[in-house]
């Protein structure tokens, strides 16, 4: 195991591979990667709905597919019928743009998922912390949300001296951050795990001791498999922060608690 840790310094991994140098100036790869999926979603869905077809092209098929499931399999589900179309922009933009930024990840020569680098989780939390608490605050007023948060009806009054509290700590700090945790963590725990798969089976090639050797295929077959999981990992993260983004703007707005 010391010819691993020893090989060319390179295995184990560790945090330090997420910090990658500025490519120039103080730019760094993953905020040209940001701007790069802004570029790849904005274009292709110009170029596949430029020319709309009653029988769709394979191209617009899968964008409209795409935006069906944007607004009516997350935002229409999760918000309600009555008031989901204004948020569809926003779902299918967080949908498209994190989805893309993940599969980065297993994109070769790119192979940095973006939402690795936890800035970017963050930037996409703060703003559906500020349009979730808005069209809250907009639906119930200033009292009636904090009353709609905290007092849920059909509690018991003495319970509400242990709820409140909870309900407001729960609402406006651990739900939204644990939306960007979420993400975060799955995109680096993911990519980590990538880079002991495909380094190890590296450091095990250079290894002196001879009989190391061929367990080195074992390592990078074992990397090839974690590679297609971590696709199914990168789409389903995205789902799911849309989706809960979605939830919470629903139960912002939800007459009910």
């Amino acid at each position: 195991m010391r010819a691993l840790v020893l090989a060319e310094g390179s295995f184990p991994p560790s945090a330090e591979n997420f910090e990658l140098p500025p490519i120039f100036g103080s730019v760094t790869k993953p905020m040209v990667l940001v701007v790069l999926s802004v570029i790849i979603i904005g274009a292709y869905f110009l170029i596949a709905t430029r020319n709309l077809k009653i029988v769709p092209t394979k191209g617009q098929f899968v964008a409209e597919s795409i935006y069906d499931f944007s607004r009516n399999n997350i935002a229409r589900e999760q918000i309600g019928a009555k008031d989901f179309r204004p948020f569809v922009p926003l779902i299918f933009t967080l949908f498209t743009f994190i989805l893309v930024n993940n599969i980065f990840g297993v994109i070769p020569i790119l192979q940095f998922p973006t939402m690795a680098r936890i800035g970017f989780p963050y930037a996409l939390f703060i703003m559906v912390y500020v349009v979730m608490h808005a069209v809250g605050f907009k639906r119930h007023g200033f009292i009636g949300y904090f009353k709609h948060i905290g007092f849920p009806p059909g509690v018991p009054k003495p319970i509400y001296i242990l709820l409140a509290p909870i309900e407001f700590i729960q609402k406006f700090f651990f739900q939204p951050f644990a939306l960007a945790i979420r993400v975060f963590a799955a995109m680096f725990a993911g990519h980590l795990i990538l880079l002991v798969f495909t380094l190890g089976g590296t450091a095990l090639l250079e290894a002196s001791t001879g009989l190391l050797k061929p367990v080195s295929v074992v390592s990078w077959a074992l990397a090839i498999a974690m590679t297609m999981l971590e696709a199914f990992i990168q789409v389903l993260q995205a789902y799911i922060f849309a989706l809960l983004a979605a939830n919470f703007i629903g139960a912002a707005m939800a007459e009910e608690h």
